[in-house]
Parts: C-alpha cells; sequence; structure tokens
C-alpha cells in the first residue's frame, strides 16, 4: 500500500476528474484512476494515466472553444 508524500495517510485506488485550465479554456476528464489519501484526500497518478492525460490534452486544446468534459476512457 503506498504511503501519502504529504500526511502519511494511506493510498487507495480509486477515480477523480482531472481539471485544467488553459488561459481560460478549461478541460475536464471524468473518471481519471488515481490513488486517493484516506485521510487527506491528496490525489496522485502513475505514469501511464498522465501520459493518457496528456494525449487527451494535445487533442481537445487545439479544437476547444470554452470547456471540454471528456471521459477518460475516450
Amino acid at each position: 500500500m503506498y504511503k501519502c508524500f504529504y500526511c502519511k495517510g494511506n493510498m487507495e485506488e480509486g477515480f477523480t476528474n482531472y481539471m485544467l485550465d488553459l488561459d481560460g479554456q478549461f478541460i475536464i476528464i471524468k473518471n481519471v484512476p488515481c490513488h486517493k489519501c484516506t485521510q487527506c484526500g491528496e490525489v496522485s497518478y502513475s505514469g501511464a494515466v498522465m501520459a493518457k492525460i496528456e494525449k487527451i490534452v494535445e487533442v481537445f486544446k487545439t479544437t476547444l472553444t470554452e470547456v471540454a468534459i471528456v471521459e477518460f476512457a475516450a
């Protein structure tokens, strides 16, 4: 089991929403796999998840008008 970097609480597998502000344009990625601290709520992502997030952001930042909400599995 992972320990939280900030409070040393237990990290559990779960899902969260990832939000990004690109100069006033917003991308929200729903249901992103993560590890979340049961004590303070801090969230961390694996390298593979971050790589997929970066790919999603690259696709949507060129077509974004103001707000994009997408599923992680997309």
